[in-house]
């Protein structure tokens, strides 16, 4: 006879089940449904007979709420990405592929705050203290008052943040965790979620500013049910390419700040170093532009990047031609690729196209049309670009060339680096050193890359 208490979670998408079928009505994945027994949460209690419970106390929105306190780490990059500092109380969840530094990141994290007098503890499931202290070492650290333990229970964690009030706390990683209090073994949906619920829940209790680190799943997801990330106050995270030491600090989630925020990080021998200008670490060492190559002065977060494009349309050698896109969405090179094909004459249908984005940045925004675009014409045509000159627009699918937001932005970290021509669509704001060419439709920018004329 079934357990009236037992449930069947989806180990893919969290999903819960009244009883057991071969495949998730959620996420249509089969075979991934486990049984679990469903308990009150800790803490919680039961009902009781004849007592008297308050009704809700409402407030209204005039009242004045100071801005929460923060708690600088030393990384400004990380600062930033959380919004000016940790906030205490808050929980953070952060995720990454294996390798791409996300324990170098945390340790230094931690040993900076530290070292600016914050009471800091790296609870670690994956690595003992000795590997921990030898990275340490290795990146001068050493001398940092962190405290260091390794563990995997989840009643030892929360005994012994209990018995010391700390500042901040990181936990690597979630999936590591298990609660005795449940059947399922490690990394489950239930340990998962149960492990960061009580996490989440002491952070709050102790205003104690609570770092998770997740796990990924092979399409780049955060590994474990989807309810974690609702949890949490902040959803980060840490993105790198193979091949490049660029690391990127992304904030999809962040309660008190800015969502879209990036931070950029270069790893070496000695750990991470931050860099404070990534417009020119993207644009790499000056000289003559190559056809092909465009410069995008886009915008990421609060911050202006410039970023080259660059372009390779070639004959194909084989029947169906190839569409290759490295930091770009495939679909908007397909769109643009339509675009010039029925509204500007090119024809790509016997041509190979290949777009990458320089450095490794994976780039997400509409503005990033025209670049494109003019990257394209260029290697078509065999015609270079300006050197000074840079290039940001949307295109719509009649082939209008849309204005975007924060030009005044663009064009001033443009000058910043040297450049002093701009090919947009028309602004309202003018800077003075910048000389703008401003187009109304994607025609005009190709007959002015084809024939030279900014």
């Amino acid at each position: 006879m079934a357990r009236d208490n037992a449930v069947y979670a989806c180990q893919a998408c969290g999903a819960v089940h009244a009883k057991w079928a071969g495949q998730c009505s959620a996420c249509n994945a089969w075979n991934t449904l486990v049984e679990e027994v469903s308990a009150r949460p800790p803490g919680a209690l039961a009902p009781t007979k004849g007592a008297r419970r308050q009704g809700l106390a409402f407030e209204t929105l005039e009242a004045e709420t100071p801005e929460p306190p923060r708690i600088p780490t030393g990384i400004e990059e990380f600062d930033r990405v959380c919004g000016g500092g940790v906030v205490p109380g808050s929980a953070i969840l952060l995720s990454g592929d294996p390798g791409v530094g996300k324990s170098t990141l945390l340790l230094q994290v931690t040993a900076q705050a530290a070292l600016r007098g914050a009471s800091v503890a790296y609870i670690s499931g994956e690595e003992a203290i000795e590997q921990i202290r030898s990275r340490a070492g290795r990146m001068g650290l050493a001398q940092a008052p962190v405290k260091l333990a390794a563990e995997t229970s989840l009643r030892d964690i929360l005994e012994a943040l209990k018995r010391e009030h700390f500042d901040l706390v990181v936990v690597d990683s979630v999936q590591t965790l298990w609660s005795d209090a449940l059947e399922a073994g490690p990394g489950s949906v239930a340990q998962v979620r149960a492990c960061a619920g009580e996490l989440v829940r002491l952070a709050k209790k102790r205003r104690t500013a609570v770092v998770l680190v997740g796990h990924v799943t092979k399409d780049g997801q955060v590994a474990g049910p989807r309810v974690v990330e609702h949890m949490v106050d902040a959803v980060l995270s840490f993105e790198g390419e193979r091949g490049y030491p660029f690391r990127i600090l992304r904030a999809g989630k962040n309660r008190f700040g800015a969502t879209d925020e990036i931070g950029v990080f270069e790893m070496g021998d000695s750990g991470l170093r931050e860099v404070r200008n990534p417009s020119a670490l993207f644009l790499g060492e000056g000289g003559e532009r190559a056809a092909g190559a465009a410069v995008f002065a886009g915008i990421e977060g609060s911050r202006p990047v410039l970023v080259e494009f660059q372009a390779l349309v070639a004959p194909s050698a084989y029947g169906t031609p190839r569409r290759a896109v490295v930091g770009w969405d495939s679909g908007r090179l397909a769109m643009v690729l339509a675009v010039l094909e029925a509204r500007c004459g090119f024809g790509f249908g016997d041509q190979d196209v290949y777009l990458n984005v320089a450095g490794g940045l994976r780039i997400n925004e509409p503005a990033a049309d025209l670049a494109a675009a003019a990257a394209l014409v260029s290697s078509a045509t065999d015609m270079p670009l300006p050197q000074g000159c840079v290039v940001f627009g949307e295109i719509s699918l009649s082939g209008e060339i849309r204005a975007v937001g924060r030009a005044e932005a663009r064009l001033r970290e443009a000058q910043k680096l040297g450049f002093d021509q701009a090919l947009s669509p028309p602004l309202t704001v003018k800077d003075k050193g910048v000389r703008t060419t401003s187009v109304n439709r994607l025609t005009e920018a190709v007959e002015r890359i084809s024939q030279n004329r900014y």
